[in-house]
């Protein structure tokens, strides 16, 4: 079984590709809905999270209370870091038992997709086979976040320079798929990358 890393800057159309890729026999393993039930009500993490940065991260309900995070780690490097401690070895946990579990099955699966936003700025050691990178301008980028997440400017803008920039994201890809085009033609992008890996 091929594993690959998907990843690319907030807002870029990972999971846009991560779908496109599932619909072609891919296995997707996704870090954000590791990290969603990792800070599940009741798990460890949301206490650790709450002790770090206090109740007003948590929301009435008991879960947590995302915006209020957000606004403390974007414009906070150690805040951020702090909250990556927390977090990041439980969803690589998570995410290699997934992985482990797909490799156990009578009839694995051509090849897994780990779909990681971070996947590079962390560092990762994942046994990876390939590191694939969804790419789009930044004005796009910039334009396409302010709408997904009802940001101001300022905010979308801190979120991205928050992360590696494109540029160098690109230095450390073993394949690109540019997500400029439409859907159409980025599946397009996508089928050619697969076969071009014997995947199809």
């Amino acid at each position: 079984m091929k594993v690959i890393g998907l990843t690319g800057g907030i807002a870029s159309g990972k999971t846009t590709v991560a779908r496109m890729l599932e619909a072609h026999g891919g296995a997707i393993i996704d870090a954000d809905v590791a990290a969603r039930e990792v800070v599940a009500p009741g798990e460890p993490a949301l206490a650790e999270i709450a002790e770090a940065f206090g109740p007003e991260v948590l929301a009435p309900d008991g879960g947590l209370n995302r915006p209020a995070l957000a606004g403390i780690i974007f414009n906070d490097e150690a805040a951020r870091q702090r909250l990556n401690s927390i977090v990041h070895p439980r969803v690589r946990a998570r995410m290699i038992a997934q992985l482990d579990a797909l490799r156990r099955q009578p009839e694995p699966p051509r090849f897994a997709v780990l779909v990681v936003p971070l996947l590079l700025e962390s560092g990762h050691d994942w046994a990876l086979d390939q590191v694939w990178v969804v790419a789009i301008p930044e004005d796009v980028q910039l334009e396409r976040l302010m709408q997904r997440d009802q940001l101001a400017l300022e905010a979308a803008q801190a979120r991205i320079q928050a992360q590696m920039p494109l540029s160098e994201k690109l230095k450390r890809a073993d394949r690109v798929i540019e997500n400029t085009g439409r859907p159409a033609e980025v599946e397009q992008a996508v089928v050619g990358l697969l076969r071009r890996e014997r995947l199809l």
